[in-house]
């Protein structure tokens, strides 16, 4: 089954218990989710460099498109192992981890890769690394891929010449140089595969569908579930006439032309092709497992980001707020989120009012222009506190 884990990530200001202290405000957002919708607990941000208000407010939208970027590949990467695993869910499973540890684990444990990604650099030049990352793995990931099915589809190919009926099956192993004239200066053979229904039909009109077809000379060779293979010989000047009018006929002329050894030969090449499609597609599994944790990685990492950065500039500097993940699913996600509303919604001053029934609802009085983001990477859903999903597919 697939995994439905989904993954909420909550940035909200620590005044919002009377303390001010980051674990009182965790417990706050696990009582506002509830446990039978979710389980809370912190998510650890660094703090990065601020610049300007108004680069801030541009890295913000910025974020948002790689965050978009992000996701695509996580998901592209996703597919890329679904269907080199044939769609085999468990395994699947296994191979999508971050670290060599299941994602959940490494979200607990998280902590901010402070080698490839210097926590002391400007806010820019990290999201340009990230989105450098993203393109890389995506680019990687999908040339592997290719490179897999191109030899998938030869592999196939090769394999239905073998296994096919006898208009498209290779004839090297059916057809001898004793059933083909190939010293005659004026004659030829054709090799015709002729449907089963129409055979009586070739033995009364092969003689006369063209000018300069050898009487007598249809020479039966195989015979199988569909089709009848035959060898006719004609006047090399009314060849290509011959093989016209058998087309229109619905008979099948085939090319071949015999070669010494082309059986071994044939043999040599189907094995060679085998082989490096079962190469390539370990090379594709090993880096598909590879981008889905790079991808994730670069993923969680611009979510911290855009927690940071949209923290700031909600609740202001210096940076005092507290971050926590929720563990939830896609259905019970919902639930969840309308505690968060709920209990914070009054964060959003005169963005949200409350019904007649006391529940949250949206100003209709305030434009979207004059909200701010931090709804997932959603503009058309504001959302009054910092908030953004990972979901498992």
């Amino acid at each position: 089954m697939p995994d439905n884990t989904k993954y909420l990530f909550v940035a909200l200001p620590s005044s919002i218990t009377p303390s001010g202290h980051k674990d009182d405000a965790i417990g706050a957002i696990q009582r506002a989710v509830k446990s039978e919708n979710g389980l809370a607990s912190q998510f650890s941000i660094p703090d990065f460099k601020v610049g300007t208000l108004d680069a801030l407010i541009q890295q913000s939208d910025d974020l948002g498109r790689i965050e978009g970027l992000c996701k695509g590949v996580v998901s592209k990467v996703g597919d890329t192992l679904r269907n080199v695993l044939e769609g085999d869910e468990g395994k699947i499973v296994m191979h999508k981890n971050v670290n060599d540890k299941p994602l959940e684990q490494y979200l607990k444990t998280f902590s901010w890769n402070k080698v490839k990604y210097r926590a002391d650099k400007p806010i820019a030049e990290l999201m340009d690394l990230l989105q450098k990352e993203a393109n890389s793995i995506d680019s990687d990931v999908r040339t592997k891929y290719n490179q897999y099915n191109t030899l998938r589809t030869q592999s196939q190919n090769l394999q239905r010449r073998q296994t096919g009926n006898l208009s498209t099956k290779s004839l090297v192993s059916i057809v001898s140089p004793d059933m083909l004239i190939s010293d005659s200066e004026h004659l030829e053979t054709h090799l015709i595969a002729v449907p089963n229904s129409s055979v009586k039909d070739f033995h009364k009109s092969y003689e006369t569908v063209s000018q300069m077809v050898v009487p007598r000379s249809a020479y039966f060779i195989q015979k199988d579930e569909e089709f009848n293979l035959f060898a006719v010989s004609v006047f090399k000047k009314h060849a290509q006439d011959f093989v016209h009018k058998c087309r229109e006929k619905k008979w099948i002329p085939r090319d071949f032309k015999f070669k010494e050894g082309g059986r071994e030969e044939e043999q040599k090449e189907i094995r060679k092709t085998e082989a490096e499609e079962k190469r390539v597609w370990g090379e594709t599994l090993r880096l598909g497992r590879t981008g889905w944790s790079e991808g994730m990685i670069c993923l969680v990492h611009v979510i911290v980001l855009r927690c940071f950065v949209e923290s700031v500039l909600r609740y202001g500097l210096p940076p005092d707020y507290a971050t926590a993940m929720v563990k939830s699913d896609t259905k019970k996600a919902t639930r969840a989120k309308q505690g968060l509303d709920a209990e914070f919604g009054y964060l959003a001053g005169n963005a949200f009012g409350r019904d007649k029934k006391g529940k949250i609802s949206k100003d209709q009085g305030i434009s979207q222009n004059d909200v701010m983001g931090g709804g997932g990477g959603d503009t058309a859903d504001y959302c009054a506190y910092v908030y953004y999903e990972i979901e498992m597919e």
